[in-house]
């Protein structure tokens, strides 16, 4: 059994599976993409430095369960390469979101600091994958994803990154909603509170996604067709 499930009351997922919100059998399209959301200095923090740590050098930093991560969503992100899949990285939009507002309602104020928007060497996107910059939660917020998954012709969506209580489960409800077969990594998901990633994986995978693990989504894109979701 996966950590994140063990943290969930056995009754409550036992009611969830009898009421029917963790069905089986849910297949990747012909075409998927991938998503990988906001996985910053800003919301890691430098390697090596404890929870507490990393928050003071950014106040949106998750600490150590990000590098704990970050070897599996640059696993997750050369599988998409090695099949020339679409990858796109989002991340803050510090220009317009001065004029937005910002995507939580935080009372942060300023500019942040240096470095804040920089991806970590590990998963540094290369030339031809799109980095999206946001103002909000969602990567299709009032962004032009859904034009850009169109004109690629996806149907389905994997998303991974950062913080699984925030703007993964955004993006993942929003890629549900307008319509694509929508898959969240659950490994390659990292959040500052462990609660809040267990049970937004836990709610995910009962409504919007469905939650695989890296070796999980391997073994059904690497087999004879894009295969099927044990």
């Amino acid at each position: 059994m996966k950590e994140w499930v063990k943290n969930i009351p056995e009754a409550e997922r036992q009611f969830y599976e009898r009421a029917g919100f963790h069905p089986t059998g849910i297949r990747t399209g012909s075409r998927p993409a991938l998503i990988v959301v906001d996985v910053t200095m800003g919301f890691c923090g430098s390697p090596g430095l404890t929870l507490d740590e990393a928050v003071k050098e950014y106040k949106t930093a998750c600490g150590p369960m990000s590098w704990e991560t970050m070897p599996r969503i640059a696993q997750l992100i050369e599988l998409f390469r090695e099949q020339k899949l679409p990858i796109i990285f989002t991340l803050g939009d510090s220009h317009n979101t001065a004029f937005s507002g910002r995507a939580t309602k935080s009372k942060r104020s300023g500019p942040e600091p240096a470095g804040y928007n920089d991806f970590p060497d590990a998963i540094k996107p290369i030339e031809g994958e799109w980095v999206l910059p946001k103002t909000k939660a969602s990567g299709f917020f009032q962004t032009s994803l859904t034009s850009y998954l169109t004109r690629m012709q996806i149907d389905t969506t994997i998303v991974c990154g950062v913080s699984t209580s925030g703007c993964v489960r955004a993006t993942c409800v929003d890629s549900h909603s307008n319509g694509y077969t929508t898959f969240v990594v659950d490994d390659c998901c990292f959040d500052r509170s462990f609660f809040a990633h267990c049970a937004n994986l836990f709610d995910l995978n009962a409504k919007y996604a469905t939650a695989v693990s890296v070796d999980e989504l391997t073994a059904m894109m690497k087999g004879p067709a894009l295969a099927q979701a044990s």
